[in-house]
């Protein structure tokens, strides 16, 4: 009589490590969806609580992302020892993700998608029977193919009434204090976030965002126009809004080549 395989498991499992609240609930609904069988087993906003998560569940697949607070992703799995197998969540561009072809990982681009997912999924799965690999020569590699850049954000989580949105940065025009908080304004849509300006301008892109005003932060590629008026006040005129934002003296050098 044969005896069951010891490490065989009635359903995989993984743990979730990703610091923005809407992209891993997108991503857990998409792995249920796509893999009802493998089993969510913790989540994790930080480097840190990725640790202890894989410490305390031992799963088959860490997802993790490769920038989070405290701990990176890549810190994360250099500490797994062949623990688990490892699924980065990125950002970086389709040249970079070449580094995560030639090693024995996968990646999830940020935002995800349901048919990239599968892919990911397919190959979890021909890997799941085999030992996760020592992943430390090819995150050595992958160190230095990816590229050392600031991370600025990329989506804003705002309220609008009793919901909340995920706003890309794209998509916002311009940033305007509105006492306790800071108005977020789009094309066609206004919110509000907890952020202040001041915090807003050390996070975000510097070559796409440019404060104009104590109280106002622009996309540059919103900017239709500026007017410069008998005074030499400089107003911005805007490419999907009607309201124009004032540009202060202090920042008037800005606009100066244009």
């Amino acid at each position: 009589m044969s005896l069951p395989d010891p490490v065989a498991r009635s359903a995989p499992t993984a743990i979730l490590a990703e610091d923005e609240p809407l992209l891993a609930d997108e991503l857990a609904e998409l792995l249920r969806a796509l893999w009802p069988q493998l089993a969510i087993v913790a989540r994790a906003a930080d480097g840190v609580a990725a640790l202890n998560a894989i410490e305390t569940h031992r799963p088959d697949i860490a997802f993790l992302d490769i920038r989070m607070p405290l701990l990176t992703g890549i810190d994360v799995a250099r500490q797994l020892g062949g623990r688990c197998h490892v699924v980065f969540i990125t950002s970086y561009d389709e040249h970079a993700l070449e580094a995560f072809e030639a090693g024995a990982m996968d990646y999830v681009l940020k935002p995800p998608t349901a048919a990239r997912l599968a892919t990911t999924i397919q190959r979890l799965k021909a890997r799941l029977h085999q030992p996760p690999p020592d992943l430390r020569r090819a995150l050595e590699h992958l160190v230095e193919r990816t590229p050392r850049v600031p991370r600025y954000l990329q989506w804003i989580n705002a309220s609008r009434g009793t919901a909340v949105r995920l706003i890309t940065v794209e998509e916002i025009l311009y940033f305007r204090s509105d006492q306790k908080y800071t108005l977020v304004v789009t094309a066609d849509t206004e919110a509000l976030i907890k952020k202040t300006i001041r915090n807003l301008a050390g996070e975000l892109d510097p070559t796409m965002f440019w404060q104009v005003h104590r109280s106002t932060i622009v996309n540059v590629h919103a900017i239709d126009s500026v007017i410069r008026d008998d005074r030499g006040n400089l107003t911005l005129r805007l490419k999907q809004r009607p309201e124009r934002l004032p540009v202060s003296e202090p920042y008037a050098h800005l606009f100066h080549q244009m």
